[in-house]
């Protein structure tokens, strides 16, 4: 009987049944529960890959928000996605029921870096105990005291004069700019800086720029959302690997240099700190080598990446807006003066500099989607349905750019944090996120866009190159940063 059932169905019939099969099976599994949150058509298999603008997701990602309201559900693959947007569904989502959405999402291109290691992949509690670690050791060696603010400020100097040798002409700011910022973490994790003439540590910071810009292009986002099928073809994602196996052996290295002239009862810096803790068995499994590595990699990345991408910004608001610049100038003047180098105590008597650096924050927007948060169990968030595992993405341009909040929300205007002629901050400025994930480092952020800022507008007035408009477009990487530009700095 078998048999002839076998030999009397046709090969198209048998097709046939595989699909419909396959779409019943893609349907089954795809159902959403009762009060689900809204969100378009999911096509089989691939889900709403054909509404995905690589481009600019910030366009697809608001003309959602209009649709269905501040909380959207999309998936790709197999993959599903909740977007929610408005002060009320952010708190809930980050502070509120913050324990519920407390981890980091498994996304396939930094399994494949770092196996979800580190400061900022980690769950559980190898993420409490390093984070817990570092908040300590960055402490220690100097956030929030004036060891570090010293060392900012003699960077800042450094800044200055590689500026001053281009003697007014256009250049791009930018891998000069990533070397003053990045050399603060590394003298906090290597213990040194590095020369802007370092040939070694220029590759390390182009590819590490190369490799922030590769994490959202096209084949690296496929990766993420069909990695057994996309890891066995070329593109950006084998870059990607290719760039962290050499920054990895980078780190490697210096923890090596470390171990050979350790001592264990001194503290340098924090390599010396994190194997002074190897070595005492803390935590059990936890503290590790392969961690270190993972630990100075998160430090370098987000300590340089998301400061140095929003003083690219600032150098550009200024050069667009001479006016503002002027103001600023006209106040480090009358505050400062030429004499000495900005301190952080100047920042409370100089209100519009402190507005117009946080008028970048607000409309740079660097990091639209915060970085991603994992359902840890079953949730109901403001009377919707969010299955454990689902991705969470919290909207913080829906905050930035508020029109409920800000005046002009469309526009770069540092009134936005002056009320009476002093600074007001607003609760709706979030660029650090908030709860127990927010940036661990924004103590040292803050320092460092404040004392960056004031230095290189105390020496220069910035412009457009001859014969050039310069414009505001971005390009999407891990952070939101400004197209390649070329600017001149004109010494005063």
């Amino acid at each position: 009987m078998l048999r002839f059932l076998w030999e009397s169905i046709s090969f198209q019939m048998l097709l046939v049944f595989l699909v419909v099969f396959l779409l019943v099976a893609d349907y089954m599994k795809r159902r959403k529960p009762k009060n689900y949150p809204p969100g378009p058509f999911a096509l089989p298999f691939v889900g709403h890959l054909y509404l995905m603008d690589y481009s600019n997701p910030l366009k697809m990602v608001q003309k959602l928000v209009e649709k269905y309201g501040d909380i959207v559900s999309t998936e790709v693959g197999s993959t599903s996605f909740v977007f929610v947007s408005g002060m009320r569904m952010i708190k809930e989502v980050l502070v509120n029921q913050g324990e519920n959405f407390i981890d980091r999402p498994d996304i396939p291109v930094d399994r494949e870096v770092f196996s979800n290691m580190g400061l900022i992949s980690s769950n559980g509690q190898l993420w409490k105990q390093h984070r817990r670690f570092a908040l300590t050791t960055l402490r220690n060696f100097g956030l929030g005291k004036r060891s570090l603010e010293e060392r900012i400020q003699e960077e800042c100097g450094y800044l200055v004069d590689v500026f001053m040798d281009e003697q007014g002409n256009p250049f791009n700011p930018h891998l000069k700019i990533n070397n003053a910022v990045s050399n603060i973490i590394c003298s906090i994790v290597f213990g040194n800086r590095f020369d802007y003439h370092d040939e070694n540590f220029q590759k390390l910071l182009q590819l590490l720029e190369e490799t922030m810009n590769l994490h959202a292009s096209i084949m690296s986002q496929l990766y993420n959302s069909f990695p057994s099928i996309v890891k066995y073809l070329p593109g950006s994602h084998q870059t990607i690997f290719k760039n962290w196996r050499y920054l990895k052996s980078f780190v490697k290295e210096k923890i090596d240099k470390h171990k050979e002239d350790w001592n264990p009862s001194e503290s340098r810096d924090f390599i010396d700190s994190y194997l002074q803790e190897v070595a005492k068995g803390n935590g059990g499994s936890i503290f590790k080598e392969e961690n270190l590595v993972a630990c100075a990699l998160d430090l370098l990345v987000a300590g340089t990446e998301t400061t140095s991408t929003t003083i690219r910004w600032a150098l550009l608001y200024m050069a667009k807006y001479p006016e503002i610049q002027a103001r600023v100038q006209a106040e480090i003047d009358a505050v400062i003066g030429q004499a000495r180098l900005p301190a952080l105590e100047d920042r409370d008597k100089m209100p519009y500099t402190n507005a117009v650096i946080h008028e970048v924050q607000r409309k740079s927007n660097i990091i639209p989607f915060n970085v991603p948060r994992l359902t840890v169990k079953d949730t109901d968030l403001c009377g919707f349905h969010i299955p454990k595992g689902t991705f969470m993405l919290t909207n913080l341009t829906s905050l930035m750019f508020d029109k409920n909040e800000w005046e002009t929300p469309d526009t770069f205007n540092p009134g936005h944090f002056l009320k009476d002629g002093q600074f007001h901050k607003s609760e709706y400025f979030l660029p650090f996120s908030i709860g127990k994930r927010a940036c661990l480092g924004e103590v040292l952020a803050r320092a460092e866009l404040f004392l960056f800022f004031t230095a290189l507008l105390q020496k220069f007035t910035f412009q457009a190159p001859p014969n050039t408009t310069l414009g505001l477009e971005f390009k999407l990487g891990i952070t939101a940063g400004p197209l390649p530009y070329k600017i001149c700095a004109v010494p005063r």
